[in-house]
């Protein structure tokens, strides 16, 4: 069977040793780095390989980028392949945020044309409820992965820009509703939203235990919120292009497919001051 969205602790301890599967940590903080990698080498699910945003799953920033680029699909590729995924593999990825960093791996390896890779539900909070965490390093066999790239999946500021003003998608803004209405701003430079943009914070995908909600009641949020709006014209977006792909994620997984990122997102989005900003 073939995981697309998400995966159940459960289901990945019963498959935790199957030879085509790869484990993928992608624990990260914003406000220290490194945390994510020292958290995977006091502790992680067994036979899983770490992933940092900023130095595996971004490029590097420049004038004109937002806080996360997206990453060389070369470059990624070869990262895959020495983790020991090929194109074949059924990958599954993990965090302890809800499936925020989890999430970007995720888009990424669908940007690359590969499907059979699904978040673990809960995170490794789940996964340690009932079973063990190791801090032995997996032994990898390298192996080469193929990049089967889908650029239809994203859109750039100018096809965001040109795509509102000809009024053919839906954005979404992923980040907290203070952030969206311009009330605070902790990271970037200048506060508000791009202009006709709604808000859905993403973590009103997860119940009070972490876990996401049930498709059912995604399907009916998200409908309510894109109302008439084919879910293929509907474009997330955060402050990064991190977060948003927790709302794909979660239309993904409530069977509202085809959505699409905003890559560069509000980060981006602020670096040309002709764009306009909403408040």
């Amino acid at each position: 069977m073939t995981y697309s969205t998400l995966i159940s602790a459960e289901t990945l301890h019963q498959n935790r040793n199957h030879p085509d599967w790869v484990i993928v940590d992608c624990r990260f903080s914003l406000a220290n780095t490194e945390l994510g990698g020292f958290a995977y080498r006091h502790g992680h699910i067994p036979n899983a390989r770490y992933a940092h945003l900023d130095h595996d799953l971004s490029s590097a920033i420049t004038d004109f980028t937002g806080r996360h680029p997206l990453p060389d699909f070369r470059v990624l590729a070869e990262k895959l392949g020495a983790w020991g995924i090929s194109n074949h593999n059924q990958v599954v990825v993990y965090d302890d945020a809800g499936g925020v960093f989890a999430g970007r791996l995720w888009w990424l390896l669908r940007w690359l044309g590969h499907e059979k890779v699904a978040v673990l539900n809960g995170g490794i909070q789940h996964w340690q409820k009932h079973y063990d965490v190791t801090t032995v390093l997996p032994r990898v066999k390298a192996t080469m992965f193929r990049p089967y790239l889908d650029n239809s999946l994203w859109l750039n500021a100018l096809q965001v820009q040109n795509a509102l003003a000809q009024k053919t998608i839906c954005l979404i803004d992923a980040r907290l509703p203070e952030r969206y209405r311009g009330e605070v701003e902790p990271i970037d430079p200048v506060a508000g939203h791009i202009p006709y943009a709604l808000n859905r914070a993403f973590q009103l995908n997860l119940d009070a235990q972490g876990l996401f909600l049930s498709p059912e009641k995604l399907h009916a949020e998200f409908n309510s919120l894109i109302d008439k709006t084919a879910s293929e014209n509907v474009v997330h977006y955060c402050g990064s292009g991190v977060t948003a792909s927790h709302n794909l994620l979660a239309m993904e997984y409530a069977g509202l497919k085809g959505s699409k990122l905003y890559a560069g997102s509000w980060s981006e989005w602020i670096r040309d001051k002709n764009r306009a900003v909403s408040r």
